[in-house]
């Protein structure tokens, strides 16, 4: 395999050379120890080789079988892949095309309920957008107990605690904004985007005074907008104290700090994870929470949906709890079109070939990246043409702040008439009774 070296002010690194397009993986953006806040990665020692992923957070695969213990997510995503794991996992990947010079920038956030994911998982690439002239970047971030520890004897000296995995997710976009020009991207143009998880953790950064001196040019936000903002309200570390002591009591400890200081990153996860699945909703106590800095109660709130700039709204017709999901997207997306901003909403409803699982959670990421061949779905050509449709639109949008291309029929800004990409793709009502009877059954994946 061909590989690319260039210089740049943290010093030389190496990637790889595709037919059209570099890949620099694994590059270390930040480091942090367990439960402290990241510090930027300025420089580094001699040619950094990022022809290589990075390790990615541990969570529960790092200690099991993945193929016994999430079956379906991993059949459709991770099936033939091997992924590193370790606490020290704060890592981007840049794919860019081969001429890029001053191209807009897509950044991509991983999803997963913030106790699982990687920015290396079979769909999470960025071979398509290099071919639409797009700088790509995903990150990894801390997640699970290790991202998200909230123990209010864990705060700072400024008072802030927890949300680990939200500064480390926060610092990697700063550093784009930083860098990126440096691997031909725009800085000035860069469109922020997340699904599930992800798209969440773009909800909740983007009312935060250091994402406003970033000044994004679009957000794209799948299958989240809305929930902590409207029924999953952040906690106060204080009232997650109760949850992180059962941690505490599971890991045969007497405090935080030990379980901080002492524990193995498995010893970690199972004492978090038995007090997790004691829990009523058990991914209600893996949340992001009011943190006291990056994300409080005054900057947090649906009337803070930023207005400065366009964005890009969907949830799938068969979602997880699509309904109350769509409900949220939609108040979430009412708030947006405030003061003549534009907010686009879209609904993918194509039900995947080879089983009934329908419109599932996150089955669009297979689209809107156009990789479908990664995929043991026999695929149909109406799957190719619409997986077109969506990713040639996202390229659309991150280029010019208007999702608009001509691969799709006219789309208009709005709540009540989304593009519904299926079969006619088209701007359509939602399919509300359809929706209301798949939350009120739940039987998709989640």
């Amino acid at each position: 395999m061909q590989t690319k070296n260039i210089t740049t002010s943290m010093g030389e690194i190496k990637g790889l050379e595709f037919e059209n397009r570099y890949e620099f993986r694994g590059i270390p953006f930040a480091t942090a120890g367990r439960w402290q806040y990241p510090t930027a990665i300025e420089s580094w020692g001699g040619v950094l080789d990022a022809t290589a992923y990075g390790p990615c957070c541990p969570q529960e695969r790092a200690f099991t079988d993945d193929k016994e213990t999430s079956p379906f997510f991993y059949k459709e995503f991770r099936r033939g892949q091997t992924f590193t794991y370790s606490e020290d996992c704060l890592n981007l990947n840049i794919v860019t095309p081969k001429d890029a010079k001053n191209c807009p920038v897509l950044i991509y956030t991983f999803g997963g309920g913030f106790v699982s994911g990687s920015a290396d998982e079979g769909h999470t690439t960025g071979v398509e957008s290099a071919k639409n002239g797009i700088v790509w970047v995903a990150m990894n971030y801390r997640v699970t107990p290790y991202g998200f520890c909230s123990h209010p004897d864990l705060k700072d000296e400024s008072g802030k605690c927890g949300n680990y995995g939200l500064y480390d997710q926060m610092l990697a976009i700063e550093w784009v904004k930083k860098h990126i020009a440096e691997f031909g991207g725009d800085p000035d143009k860069i469109t922020l985007s997340g699904e599930s998880a992800g798209g969440m953790s773009v909800d909740l950064l983007l009312s935060t005074e250091r994402m406003k001196r970033i000044k994004l040019h679009g957000a794209v936000i799948m299958s989240a907008a809305g929930i902590q903002r409207k029924i999953a309200k952040p906690k106060t570390p204080e009232k997650t104290k109760e949850f992180w002591d059962k941690v505490v009591q599971y890991a045969g400890k007497e405090n935080i700090l030990q379980v901080r200081d002492e524990l193995s990153d498995e010893e970690l996860y199972w004492a978090w994870r038995k007090a997790f699945e004691e829990c009523k909703i058990p991914l209600m106590s893996a949340l992001p929470t009011y943190d006291g800095e990056l994300i409080t109660k005054e900057n947090f709130k649906m009337k803070t949906v930023p207005t400065d700039f366009p964005m890009v709204v969907s949830v799938t017709s068969k979602d997880m709890f699509c309904f109350a999901l769509l409900k949220m997207s939609q108040a979430f997306a009412k708030k947006g079109l405030r003061g003549g901003n534009k907010v686009w909403m879209a609904n993918f409803a194509r039900a995947l070939p080879g089983d009934n699982m329908g419109a599932w959670h996150s089955a669009d990421l297979l689209y809107v990246f156009n990789t479908l061949d990664i995929s043991w779905r026999p695929f149909e050509e109406i799957d190719r043409t619409i997986a077109n449709q969506m990713s040639k639109s996202l390229a659309a949008f991150v280029k010019t702040g208007n999702p608009n291309c001509p691969e799709i029929p006219q789309w208009t800004p709005g709540i009540k008439y989304p593009m519904r990409f299926c079969e006619e793709t088209k701007m359509m009502p939602w399919d509300k009774k359809y929706m209301f009877d798949k939350t009120i059954h739940n039987d998709g994946p989640i």
